[in-house]
């Protein structure tokens, strides 16, 4: 009878002590998120303000790489008609 109260006073220890990790853990996890939350407020403009400026980047990109691609095909286009002209009217 003695083996199993001390084997059940064991248990209640282990859950004991797991329960105080698990407290400890949780403890552990607001502070933190507590104490990052000011952190955390300072650098979400920033990175709006980069993410801003980075689609505004890669939209002049797009729109610069149009702009010489427009009059490249013109050219070939105006360089192309003669030779469109001169198949049509053999073909």
């Amino acid at each position: 009878m003695f083996t199993m109260m001390a084997f059940f006073g064991v248990l209640m220890i282990g859950a004991t002590v797991l329960a105080a990790l698990v407290m400890l853990a949780v403890v552990t996890k607001v502070a933190l998120k507590v104490v990052l939350l000011p952190l955390k407020l300072l650098l979400i403009p920033i990175l709006a303000v980069v993410l801003i400026v980075k689609l505004a980047v890669l939209l002049t990109i797009g729109a610069v790489i149009f702009a010489v691609l427009v009059p490249i095909a013109i050219v070939c286009a105006i360089l192309a008609t003669p030779f469109v002209l001169a198949a049509m009217a053999l073909g």
